[in-house]
């Protein structure tokens, strides 16, 4: 972190308050109105303490617009707005155990003998829960504490929210956090992957995502949890401490928060959250901390709050696990497309709950920013509590930084580096690694989607000699395969179906499976519908290439080079041979949309992205991957971004789903 609370003059304090705020409302917003995040919570934390003590220093430097003068974010346009008729906080956060001493102590000032409930603090989205005469009639978002969100419909699909409880109680509102449970966000991150979607980063931002759009579909299908964990206000029932709040939401049939307990001592809070602490990563759900709550709402009174957060409560932060080890080795991976990417391979320590021994080091150039080397001691961590990452060097134990060496580690051809990009390439494409990972991506779900064959038998069949390249595949024969010991008839029988069934592919699934650099999905369906066959797209020039909507010159150019290379041309005319599709046929149904241009962002309700991609073309429209001035229309899903800020700037049409699919019946 720069700087600090110790600034040398008044000058200095007023510039680092200005960017610190800054930088907060910046990552502010992605955090709580687009649902996503670009540094850790831990990291944000920090930086938000540093400012505390910098306006507590020189107050007359709070800006309105500090971050320390508000609750959280706006609520986004896409619901109704809801006014909270009790505030819906939060918490002053601590990060230390002295931390939790010194609030302890403050309490103490105030009342005698305060008890306190220690409980979970879970990683989710923060809602409100409105019940009268025992129904459920209001849910919504915390927003910026004082108006929320109304994603009562979504809330209702959560299946352990209660919606009725006891009609004898006029009214009740209850606070809680809707989480994913872990297993859930596995399942979805896969999914989305398979579907070539930008899959949610962790589960509190797919939580977020999921409630927050229109669709209740979506929030049954991703299967959301909720933990009750206050009462916000109540009618017909007395309530005078916190646990005892707790216990009668159990009694109503409310699933609360896990585990609270009540302690009375500082020490007995600090044991708790060792335990909480020791336990959170054998957990179904995320916790990044621990709530201490005095239990007493009549002290509560009396001990007062702030105008943004309690005195009567703390949230201990969980610091990121960091862990030292031994870097034993950098292992060189070579990619289909030839990038040799450098993998730190270290004595395994237990993060996060996982053990691990291995993360990326991407390139040459973050290893000497770094100063990496095998023998170095290295701090290790999991971003997110999900990605192994190398953070640096604790005690350097070699001379220098690790260099790449001039050789791929697999076919020993000279690598080359390339003044447009980080990486450096094996430029033989008859390596063996390329070739692994080539057939590998070609027979993938987004690509040709060759059932069955995996890695691992993709691997068999190279060490065997079966194959060679992607055109052998259709040679293969159950015969052959009945002569491994990996295959019985059955599963004989299914890969070669499999492989049978791939020659009748759409054009632009061979063309992405090819593997040729910077053409995905999206772009390679733009290839196919501009030339129409394969044939065509090879006599295109680059200038051709460059004339469709989305292609750069790069992208031009690596299409062109790529089907003038030898070894492509003769590839392409094998695949031709065994009766592999070349041909592009675009159907369309009408021409309704003919004219019109569609730009697809987010992930929608029930559509793949490539389902919708195909509707349109179906009506005669153009799916584009860009927004612009010609853009007539952006169907826009959760998790929507700079697209859909674009769009709105521009004041061209947005649509969801649902109109979408209005407009084709």
């Amino acid at each position: 972190m720069k700087g600090g609370i110790e600034m040398a003059d008044k000058d200095n304090a007023k510039k680092r308050i200005d960017e610190l705020v800054a930088t907060l409302n910046y990552h502010a917003h992605l955090y709580y109105v687009e649902d996503r995040n670009e540094i850790s919570d831990y990291d944000y934390d920090m930086m938000q303490n540093e400012l505390k003590k910098l306006e507590a220093q020189y107050p007359e430097f709070i800006r309105p617009d500090s971050p320390t003068q508000r609750v959280g974010g706006k609520a986004v346009s896409r619901f109704e707005k809801v006014q909270h008729k009790v505030q819906m906080g939060s918490l002053q956060d601590v990060f230390s155990f002295e931390g939790v001493r010194e609030f302890v102590d403050r309490v103490r000032e105030t009342v005698d003998d305060p008890k306190f409930v220690v409980e979970p603090k879970i990683d989710g989205l923060s809602v409100s829960l409105e019940y009268h005469d025992g129904q459920l009639t209001v849910g919504s978002t915390r927003g910026d504490g004082f108006v929320g969100e109304n994603v009562t419909e979504n809330l209702r699909t959560v299946r352990s929210i209660p919606v009725s409880i006891d009609s004898t109680l006029p009214m009740l509102e209850v606070r809680g956090e809707v989480y994913m449970p872990r297993s859930v966000f596995l399942k979805l991150v896969k999914e989305q992957e398979d579907n070539d979607e930008q899959p949610f980063k962790n589960p509190r931002n797919a939580a977020a995502g999921s409630l927050r759009q229109k669709n209740p579909k979506i929030a049954a299908k991703r299967k959301l949890d909720i933990f009750v964990f206050n009462v916000q206000q109540v009618e017909g029932k007395e309530l005078t401490a916190h646990k005892q709040s707790l216990d009668y939401l159990k009694e109503l049939g409310f699933k609360t928060v896990p585990d609270y307990r009540l302690v009375s001592t500082a020490d007995e809070i600090i044991a708790r959250i060792g335990e909480i602490g020791e336990s959170r990563f054998e957990l179904p759900y995320d916790i990044d901390g621990v709530v201490i709550k005095v239990d007493d709402f009549s002290q509560r009174e009396r001990i007062g709050s702030t105008a943004k957060d309690p005195k009567w409560a703390v949230a201990y932060k969980f610091p990121p696990e960091e862990k030292n080890t031994k870097l034993l080795d950098i292992e060189l991976n070579v990619g289909r497309t030839g990038a040799v990417t450098p993998v730190a391979i270290f004595e395994p320590v237990f993060l996060a709950g996982t053990q691990v021994s291995r993360a990326t080091l991407h390139n040459q150039d973050l290893i000497n920013e770094k100063n990496i080397n095998i023998g170095d001691i290295i701090k290790v961590r999991k971003a997110g509590d999900i990605i192994p990452e190398v953070l640096g060097v604790v005690e350097k134990n070699s001379d220098g930084a690790f260099t790449l060496p001039d050789e791929c580690p697999v076919c020993k051809t000279k690598l080359i580096r390339s003044e447009e990009e980080a990486a450096v390439r094996c430029p033989n494409v008859e390596c063996p690694a390329q070739i692994f990972r080539s057939i590998v991506h070609f027979a993938s779900k987004g690509a040709m989607n060759i059932d069955g064959l995996g890695p691992q038998i993709v691997r068999v069949l190279l060490d065997k000699g079966l194959i060679t390249s992607v055109a052998d595949l259709y040679h293969i024969t159950e015969e052959k395969l009945l002569e491994l010991d990996n295959f019985k008839e059955k599963s004989a029988h299914n890969l070669v179906t499999a492989i049978e069934k791939s020659k009748s592919n759409s054009l632009d699934r061979l063309i992405f499976g090819l593997g040729i650099r910077g053409i995905g999905q999206a772009s390679a369906k733009l290839l196919c519908a501009k030339f129409g066959g394969i044939d065509s797209i090879m006599r295109a020039t680059a200038a051709e290439i460059a004339e469709i909507e989305g292609f750069g010159d790069i992208m031009a150019d690596s299409v062109y080079s790529a089907f003038h290379e030898e070894h492509m041309l003769s590839l392409i005319q094998r695949l031709k041979d065994c009766g592999v599709n070349t041909d592009y046929e675009k159907v369309q149904q009408d021409d309704r949309f003919e004219g019109k241009t569609f730009v697809l962002t987010g992930t929608l309700p029930t559509l793949k992205r490539n389902e919708a991609k195909e509707l349109i073309e179906k009506f005669g429209g153009k799916a584009s991957g860009s927004v612009s001035k010609k853009t007539d229309y952006v169907l826009a899903g959760e998790e929507a971004g700079s697209k859909l800020t674009k769009a709105e700037q521009l004041g061209i049409k947005i649509i969801t789903e649902e109109e979408f699919m209005e407009m084709i019946k």
